[in-house]
């Protein structure tokens, strides 16, 4: 059996889905602004930065409440700075090797689409969800 969720949970569900993929956004558009950084010798190389969501349940004593979404925090990558050997740099250890930092431009680029695509979607659903509330209050009024 489908929940019967108000429409006003609605528009609060996609709104924390929106807010939750414009900070992701914002995540991405930090770490591919960073992605090409060095750094200097004994300094710490940028670390892409990950969204952790997680869901917030709706009221426990109504069965029509929904959960949303929330930003729990945010957690910097585990992978290892990238070394490239530059002993001509002069950002470069003495072994010859320059940190740099562990974006994956690639892997920013297919969470852009993802976030991209899941704003939209929410969007759609915003729009439609808009579109069945005018045609409600249109039917009592015809």
């Amino acid at each position: 059996m489908m929940p019967n969720t108000s429409f006003s949970s609605v528009t609060d569900i996609i709104g924390t889905g929106l807010f939750a993929q414009s900070q992701r956004l914002s995540l991405i558009a930090s770490n591919l602004a960073n992605a090409n950084s060095v750094t200097s010798t004994g300094g710490q190389p940028y670390r892409a930065l990950e969204p952790v969501f997680q869901a917030v349940p709706g009221d426990t004593n109504d069965t029509n409440s929904a959960s949303t979404v929330s930003l729990a925090g945010v957690v910097q990558s585990a992978a290892p700075p990238d070394l490239k050997y530059d002993p001509a740099s002069p950002f470069a250890n003495q072994d010859g090797y320059v940190a740099g930092s562990d974006v994956s431009v690639a892997q920013q680029m297919v969470d852009l689409i993802d976030a991209t695509q899941s704003y939209q979607d929410q969007i759609a659903v915003l729009t439609q969800h808009e579109h069945l509330e005018v045609s409600m209050l249109q039917s009592f009024i015809a």
